[in-house]
């Protein structure tokens, strides 16, 4: 499965799993590393020293390539750049926020950079800033999104007519079909997010990946576009964002609702009443907690079975 991204990132398998909050540290990341794909360690829920240590102890659970996933709106992200960059990290996926910003200064270090982006408009930004790759995310995925609601089928094809560099889908892919029909629409590789949550090694509360593997069709919906568009799975603070809504609330209003820590209090804490549940439409088609390994032959094992069916069309 020899392509321009498994030569770039120097992995067995196109399959890359996304550096989500709460659940990507380093036992998931050094998992899908060692087997076959790429794992990220996600700095966006972490402080720079712990997450110094998720890097180290990653270091040590694995001796293939590893990334670190790193939000630019992060308020310490010149300590979490240095850190990086201190501890050897080779691989950087930056997000929300301007990919000039850092994508030189962590090149000159021999880092790849990879930017992900919910648009065409920002890939060419991106492309055009240097980057090593992009992530086209379509609006189906989990956590924070676009606001174009642009889905992954629309997504991949616009972004691939106008990109020269290698290019990363993301959004609604869990299974081995989904990778081969990003692929088939132009894809290098896929990121998954959601699956990933629902397995032994993700750091997320055990009553998280539960309520993961409960999830049915429209049990999660995209909302706080206001502040910034994010999907959650329906539970009593979603609840209270739409009563919310009723009264064409203020901005500010939105933002006291919300408060501190919502994601923490519901995807690390396991508060499903009251926590942010940040999780991909793809998540009715996730039954099982499973370890990573398991997750990653059986997507794998299936792209091969569809890939053979569909040469026999």
């Amino acid at each position: 499965m020899q392509n321009r991204i498994t030569e770039l990132f120097n992995i067995k398998y196109p399959l890359i799993q996304a550096g989500m909050i709460w659940a990507s540290g380093w036992k998931l990341a050094s998992a899908v590393s060692n087997n076959g794909g790429l794992g990220i360690i996600g700095a966006g829920s972490m402080y720079p020293e712990i997450l110094r240590v998720h890097i180290q102890k990653c270091k040590k659970a694995t001796d293939k390539p590893f990334a670190v996933n790193v939000p630019m709106l992060y308020p310490d992200i010149d300590k979490i750049i240095e850190i990086i960059i201190e501890e050897g990290v080779q691989i950087v996926f930056t997000s929300a926020g301007n990919p000039k910003t850092w994508t030189k200064h962590l090149q000159s270090h021999g880092i790849k950079v990879v930017h992900v982006v919910s648009s065409v408009k920002f890939a060419l930004k991106s492309q055009e800033a240097g980057v090593d790759a992009v992530v086209a995310e379509g609006f189906e995925a989990g956590g924070h999104n676009g606001r174009e609601e642009t889905t992954t089928f629309t997504l991949i094809p616009m972004v691939k007519e106008q990109l020269d560099i290698p290019l990363i889908a993301a959004g609604g892919i869990a299974t081995g079909r989904g990778m081969l029909a990003a692929m088939v629409l132009g894809a290098d590789a896929v990121q998954i997010g959601s699956r990933f949550v629902a397995s032994s090694e993700a750091s997320s509360h055990q009553n998280f990946k539960n309520k993961v593997v409960e999830a049915k069709e429209g049990d999660t919906q995209l909302t706080l576009k206001e502040l910034a568009p994010v999907r959650m799975l329906k539970n009593k603070f979603f609840n209270q964002i739409q009563n919310l809504y009723q009264t064409a609330p203020t901005k500010e209003e939105l933002i006291s609702l919300l408060g501190r820590a919502r994601a923490k209090k519901g995807m690390f804490e396991g508060d499903m009443e009251d926590g942010e549940l940040e999780i991909g439409q793809i998540s009715g088609l996730i039954h099982e907690i499973k370890p990573a390994a398991d997750i990653i032959q059986e997507i794998i094992s299936e792209f091969e079975i569809a890939k053979q069916e569909v040469a026999n069309f």
